[in-house]
């Protein structure tokens, strides 16, 4: 990560941490790495979203870059159009799950993945002292809305007919909301839309893949088969089963890799998770002839190991999922979109697909003043070890700074719930000490 990128691009609070100056900086950068640069812009619903793409736009154009804005559409959606509509670089106005005062920027290059770390730098070392590049030929903005039906078109084609399947949908009032349930109807699926309105100051707000409570009321009350519930930009999924059960991003990796490995089509009978991946998943994936691979949190270095190796399915537990035959980037409906046509083809429930028992685990997000300060603490980090060891080889515990938001994510993992809470309890305390020490 650099000083302005963090796991998932550019972050923070809107005309506090990601300013108007700060997005046209980025886009003049992009113009400057790239002359002549054709270069593809969409947003999720955020009312900042339009604010910050002019102000991107207008960086770019100052550097001769020529800015197609094809409007609100998911992150997927824009990797995709960069990929087939030969632009130099797709760019995203998004902060994801988080809430609504935040905005974000994630940069994919011409074919279709976001920036390796590297890239990020270079794009950095182009604005971080304040220069930008202003050429004599200003280049040209155009909008085309009518570019999200391609991507439309192909996430139609992925899937089955979907005819006598009943689904509810959870766009997060984002950029799901519009696309996802015209693709599930396009694909016969009876539907059922929840929270898809493009209401930007409601993205996120207690719906979505974080909040998956309203989806279990929804699939209850209209007794659907199944429900999707994606977040503000739809790359991530959480599904609900028709008895109300949750299938987060593990089960969802998991399912996919037995399905794909009875089709010989998993590379490698591999997959890839990370750190925060459930033990009871990686073991019986073992069982099942899967050898199962572990990466940082953060779906662009689980993309990384997946094109290290050549592999095609990994994920995240938090919803990214990442079907590489099909898409460069996580892609929340398209994910749902192969539940949907792998329960129509087999004939199950959605909640005879997973039958592991996960280890318990608990999960805790402390926010803090300064993440960094806190985790290189030499107390804090002596009392993570002293956890760690106590363990021994009966769990697991992480401890990390959230790469996206001012938080220290505790992770602990083990048979025993009673020694989660507690030792999630000890560290949550002495992060909230440490975060009021001067």
């Amino acid at each position: 990560m650099g000083l302005f990128f963090g796991t998932d691009g550019l972050r923070g609070i809107v005309n506090e941490d990601l300013t108007f100056s700060l997005a046209y900086k980025v886009g003049n950068a992009l113009g400057t790495l790239c002359s002549g640069a054709k270069i593809l812009v969409g947003r999720d619903s955020r009312i900042s979203g339009s604010y910050l793409t002019l102000a991107l736009a207008s960086g770019a154009m100052s550097a001769g870059a020529f800015v197609v804005d094809v409007g609100v559409i998911p992150t997927a959606g824009v990797a995709y159009l960069t990929r087939v509509g030969s632009y130099d670089y797709g760019v995203v106005i998004s902060a994801s799950h988080n809430s609504g005062e935040y905005n974000g920027i994630k940069i994919f290059d011409r074919f279709g993945y976001k920036l390796s770390d590297k890239e990020e730098e270079r794009v950095e070392r182009c604005f971080i002292h304040d220069k930008t590049n202003d050429y004599p030929y200003i280049g040209k903005f155009e909008s085309d809305a009518n570019l999200s039906k391609r991507y439309i078109d192909f996430l139609t084609k992925s899937g089955k007919d979907l005819s006598g399947l009943s689904v509810v949908l959870d766009g997060a009032n984002g950029a799901g909301g519009r696309i996802a349930p015209a693709v599930f109807r396009k694909l016969n699926a009876s539907v059922v839309a929840s929270c898809c309105s493009m209401d930007g100051k409601k993205i996120n707000e207690d719906c979505g893949s974080l909040y998956p409570q309203k989806l279990i009321g929804r699939v209850n009350r209209y007794k659907a088969d199944v429900g999707f519930a994606f977040d503000g930009d739809a790359d991530r999924l959480i599904a609900v089963d028709e008895k109300g059960g949750i299938i987060d991003g593990d089960m969802v990796i998991y399912i996919l890799a037995k399905y794909l490995k009875s089709k010989g089509k998993l590379n490698g009978n591999t997959v890839v998770g990370t750190s925060h991946t459930n033990m009871a998943i990686e073991e019986a994936l073992k069982k099942d002839g899967i050898e199962f691979l572990r990466t940082d949190i953060g779906d662009k270095y689980v993309l990384a190991k997946l094109m290290e190796k050549n592999l095609s399915l990994g994920g995240e537990q938090s919803g990214h999922v990442i079907l590489k035959n099909t898409s460069t980037t996580g892609d929340g409906i398209l994910t749902a979109i192969a539940i949907a046509s792998l329960l129509v083809e087999t004939g199950k429930k959605a909640s005879e697909l997973f039958d592991v028992k996960l280890y318990p685990q608990e999960n805790r997000n402390v926010i803090v003043k300064d993440k960094l300060r806190i985790i290189n603490n030499e107390e804090f980090a002596s009392a993570v070890a002293k956890l760690q060891n106590a363990l021994e080889n009966k769990g697991r515990l992480m401890v990390r700074a959230s790469g996206t938001e001012p938080k220290i994510r505790i992770m602990v993992e083990s048979e025993n719930v009673e020694i989660n809470k507690s030792y999630a309890d000890i560290l949550q305390e002495l992060i909230i000490k440490k975060d009021g020490e001067v």
